[in-house]
């Protein structure tokens, strides 16, 4: 060990030993960990679109930024877990959840809006069989489309929000029923228009998926007979939609009027709004709900009125007609939110060669 003086002291003082090649290594691995699992969980983080829910305002296999600041980041429910992974990995849990933190959100530069994009955690695997805490839950991206304190009501596919309509985003697209004059659609019209076959309903008539702007262009070619909208009519009960009850006779495209929870608002308990509002008391807000007679029970005590302590969002998919949303697990607690969406940085086309497989035009596309 080399030693030097200190001549201020006149003591000596020891050099530190350098570190070996293998410990720098170590080092610059583990900070740069820490400084990525930092920006991951309180900047930004990278998500890839799983599926067709948002055609075509986002593509299957689109690379998005999600900025965890827009709405302020949330702290982890689960802080001991291996970066980068998902929950579990060949069946294996990849985090510890003997400790589980409350939820908290540090503040951030705004709040949700009306039409933004956000990636939010699966509501309906707050359900016991999931048993999953909230940010370990699949994430899910789609476009608001009512915030707290909102009055929703969908009318024949067009959403209303307190008793507007709401603008439609730009490439939002249902499905049409189709009648042709028996000849074949040219494949390559459907990959140009954008167009997807769901079901074929009979030898000349299909269900599609057809982009709002594409519709006219389909329509002008003669072997297409008649395009009709595909509407559910109003009244007619699907059980699969929210809240899942015969009382509320809503569907896909007709459905509400629904008011949307606020924090610090109170609503009165009685039947109706028990269906609507149980599963937020219940399972979002972690009371224990029960019916006794006409009494309704929260915590053991006789409730006449219930105050919600979260705010609560409408999320749907811009492909109306192919999504599952808030229309069949009702709305997203504010500590499901993840951030909003802001930027595409890459694309892929898992249909096309390996020469056409990029999307060049979606690359550092922003958002809106």
């Amino acid at each position: 060990m080399k030693w030097k003086l200190n001549f201020k002291k006149n003591t000596p003082v020891t050099e530190k030993p350098k570190k070996t090649k293998t410990r720098e290594w170590v080092d610059a691995i583990v900070f740069a960990v820490v400084v990525s699992t930092v920006i991951r969980g309180l900047l930004f983080s990278a998500y890839a679109i799983p599926s067709g829910s948002m055609e075509g305002t986002q593509l299957t296999g689109d690379y998005l930024f999600v900025s965890k600041i827009s709405y302020g980041s949330r702290m982890p429910n689960t802080p001991l877990s291996i970066p980068f992974t998902e929950p579990t990995l060949y069946g294996v849990k990849t985090y510890w959840d003997a400790i589980k933190l409350p939820y908290f959100r540090l503040p951030g530069f705004g709040t949700i809006k009306n039409r933004d994009i956000v990636v939010f955690n699966k509501p309906d695997e707050a359900d016991l069989q999931y048993n999953l805490p909230v940010d370990e839950r699949t994430c899910l991206i789609k476009r608001c489309i009512g915030i707290p304190g909102d009055v929703l009501t969908i009318v024949n596919t067009q959403v209303y929000i307190n008793g507007k309509p709401a603008p439609n985003a730009e490439k939002q697209q249902t499905s049409y029923t189709v009648v042709t004059d028996g000849k074949d659609i040219n494949p390559q019209l459907l990959t140009d228009l954008h167009i997807e076959i769901r079901q074929q309903l009979a030898p000349d008539t299909y269900e599609m998926i057809v982009p709002t702007a594409n519709v006219t262009t389909l329509k002008s070619y003669s072997n297409i007979k008649s395009i009709t909208p595909v509407i559910a009519q109003a009244g007619m009960y699907d059980a699969e939609i929210f809240p899942h009850n015969p009382k509320f006779k809503w569907n896909l495209d007709n459905f509400g009027p629904l008011t949307l929870p606020k924090r610090g608002m109170t609503i009165p308990l009685n039947d109706s709004t028990l269906t609507l509002y149980r599963r937020a008391i219940e399972v979002y807000e972690n009371n224990k709900v029960a019916v006794n007679g006409k009494d309704i029970l929260i915590n053991g005590k006789k409730a006449d009125t219930y105050t919600f302590k979260m705010n609560y969002y409408w999320m749907m998919g811009d492909n109306r007609h192919d999504s599952l949303d808030s229309r069949f697990w009702g709305y997203v607690p504010e500590d499901h939110v993840i951030g909003k969406a802001v930027l595409t940085f890459f694309s892929t086309d898992s249909t096309q060669n390996i020469f056409n497989k990029i999307r060049w035009n979606r690359i550092l596309r922003p958002i809106n």
